[in-house]
Parts: structure tokens; C-alpha cells; sequence
């Protein structure tokens, strides 16, 4: 991406954990950093608001280098054009929706009648106008979310930092709202992070998915690229997939010592192969004749998923499965009790592990 107007090489240190993250966002682009707990995600976003210090490399916005240790560069938080949304909102509770979105502008120069007449022309445009002089203890959940973000856009970041915007939701405010936001992060010209551990919430608003693991980018692509294939078992299980990692050897990878899968695709060497819990059927004998990959395995868990029962299973290779709550009937479904697992070639996906 050469017309990055984010470029960021984000090495911070905290405590014993180690970030060493590349990052490069163009303008009107929306980036997900997604990943697991303690993954780093956070210290990042922080990093990138100057809020925790840079041990090395850089932070480059517009051109102009916020941070950059080697030449002794740190822009303070309060001087950096980034404009922040944290989980919890952190809006001054003694201050109207009004001025909570005027309290940046005032900061950045304007002068109160100024910063008024733009923060009550962004509480319109978030739909909140008639909201204007609440405090934020008499806004919901969705609406202090949606004061929030005018706070932030008012004083027209060059970057916008979300921090799991959306967690502190209920499901219904939480739908109604990543739609709405969803439009004013297509009407931003600057570049935008949100950091979330929520993959609907990263498919639905992100242009590009970034997900770290241990301080470290694992993968990173558009939605459709990541999805169809996973390069990490945390990625797999975030897009809903079974993940081995094998050898291939033409349409056969082994993916343990005694399992090897019959694969659609023709592939040699080091190689992944993904598959749906769905593809996965459950058989109390070993099934005769029709799908060549077949093995023992033993149940070691039953959750409800959905509709369905998703049935994790140990032997070989640790899979998860989706079966119907008759046929989890039908086969006496149980912690510890032995089946056989079978998955059609067809239902495979094989791919390089390298590249």
C-alpha cells in the first residue's frame, strides 16, 4: 500500500509481553485489529494515541512522524490528530451530550460558541440533537456510544481509534448501532483502527482484517481471503473452521502419524486443510464404502450451537462437530464415548502453509 496515510510500525513493551506490529491504513480505509485476549491489541491502539510509549519504530500519520524513538520523537497525546473512542465511552458525567462533543473542539482552538454550534451539528448528524443538553447518565447505552463517536469526529482525526466500540451493547442496541456506525465510517476520510474481538463486528465494518497473536501479525487480508483461509487455529475457530496442519503429498495431506486426509485439491509439501464442523458426520461403527477420510475419535465435550449440538472430539486430530439434536439422540452422545468421524474430500479445503 504506497498512499498509506497511517504508517506505523508499532515495537512497545510491557512488562514481559513484546508488541512488534506493522501498520499501514489508507485514507478512508477501515482496518479490524482483531485477536485474543493478551494479544496486544489494546497496547497498539494505545501506542497509537500516545498513550504508551514506543521502545522502537515508528508512528507516521499524513506524513508527519508522531513517534519515532531513534530520534527522540514523541508527539504528546493531546497535539496528535487521532480521535479516540474507548470501550467504556469515557464521557465527562458532568458535562451535556453538548459539550462532551464540544470539550475537543474548545481544545483544539474554537471558541465555546463555535465548538457548540459544530458539536450540536454532529449530535444532528448521529441523530441526537434533541439529546443535546442530557448528561450522560440519562443517555442509553447506544446513544452515549453515539456521543462518543461525534466527540471523536468532530475535530476531523486524520486516524480514528475504536476500542471495541461495540462490547458494552446489548444484541438488539448492539445491531441497530454497528449499522450506524457503519455509515459514519464510510463518510470518514481519514484512515480508522478498530480493535475488537468480534468477528461480525469485523467483517461487517473493516475494509481489511489484522489479526495479531502474542504481540506478533499472524494474517492479515480482506474478509473474503482470511475466511476461506485461516493461517492460525485461533483464525479458524474465529471464522468457524477445523484447521490441521500436515504434509501433502498429490491429494493426500497427513495430518497426524496415523491420519491422513483425502483431499479436492493436488498439493505438495507443508499444507493446511480446513473444514466446516457441518461437513463433519458422526458414525457409531466404522462407516463402509462412501467417504475415503474416516477415524476414531472419542467425545470429550457437547455444547448447544444454534439449532444444532456442536460435539468436540479428541483422537488423532481434535475436531468439532455439528450434528442435529436427533442424531445426537440417536447416537447417545456422551463425554467419553467412542465414534467414528468421517469428512468427504469434497468437503475439504487445502492450501500452501507458506505464502
Amino acid at each position: 500500500m504506497t498512499d498509506a496515510l497511517l504508517d506505523a510500525h508499532l515495537v512497545a513493551d510491557r512488562g514481559t509481553f513484546h508488541l512488534d506490529v506493522p501498520l499501514r491504513i489508507a485514507a478512508g480505509e477501515v482496518v479490524a485489529l482483531l485477536g485474543p485476549n493478551g494479544a496486544g491489541k489494546t497496547t497498539a491502539l494505545r501506542a497509537l494515541a500516545g498513550l504508551h510509549p514506543l521502545t522502537d519504530g515508528h508512528v507516521t500519520l499524513a506524513g508527519a512522524d508522531l513517534d519515532r524513538p531513534r530520534r527522540r520523537v514523541r508527539t504528546p497525546t493531546e497535539r496528535r490528530p487521532v480521535g479516540v473512542v474507548f470501550q467504556d465511552y469515557l464521557l465527562f458525567p458532568h458535562l451535556s451530550a453538548r459539550d462532551n462533543v464540544a470539550f475537543g473542539l474548545r481544545r483544539h482552538g474554537l471558541d465555546r460558541r463555535a465548538a457548540r454550534r459544530t458539536a450540536l451539528d454532529w449530535l444532528d448528524r448521529v441523530g441526537l440533537a434533541e439529546h443535546a443538553h442530557r448528561r450522560p447518565r440519562q443517555l442509553s447505552g447506544g446513544q452515549a456510544q453515539r456521543v462518543a463517536l461525534a466527540r471523536a469526529l468532530a475535530v476531523t482525526p486524520s486516524l480514528l481509534l475504536l476500542d471495541e466500540p461495540l462490547a458494552a451493547l446489548d444484541a438488539r442496541t448492539r445491531l441497530d448501532t454497528r449499522a450506524e456506525l457503519h455509515r459514519h465510517l464510510a463518510a470518514h476520510p481519514g484512515a480508522t483502527l478498530l480493535v475488537t474481538h468480534d468477528p461480525l463486528d469485523a467483517l461487517v465494518l473493516a475494509d481489511r482484517l489484522v489479526i495479531v497473536e502474542d504481540g506478533r501479525v499472524v494474517q492479515e487480508g480482506d474478509a473474503a481471503t482470511v475466511t476461506a483461509r485461516p493461517r492460525t487455529d485461533y483464525v479458524a475457530r474465529l471464522v468457524g473452521l477445523n484447521l490441521h496442519r500436515g504434509k501433502a503429498d498429490g491429494h493426500v495431506v497427513r495430518v497426524a502419524d496415523d491420519l491422513a486426509l483425502t483431499v479436492a485439491e493436488r498439493l505438495d509439501g507443508d499444507a493446511f486443510v480446513a473444514f466446516r464442523p457441518a461437513a463433519v458426520a458422526l458414525h457409531p461403527d466404522r462407516p463402509a464404502g462412501s467417504p475415503r477420510n474416516t477415524w476414531p475419535a472419542r467425545v470429550s465435550g457437547v455444547q448447544r450451537h444454534g439449532d444444532n449440538l456442536r460435539v468436540q472430539l479428541d483422537g488423532p486430530i481434535v475436531v468439532a462437530a455439528d450434528v442435529t439434536p436427533a442424531a445426537a439422540a440417536q447416537l447417545r452422545l456422551a463425554p467419553g464415548q467412542p465414534v467414528w468421524a468421517a469428512v468427504k474430500a469434497a468437503e475439504t479445503h487445502a492450501y500452501p502453509a507458506s505464502g
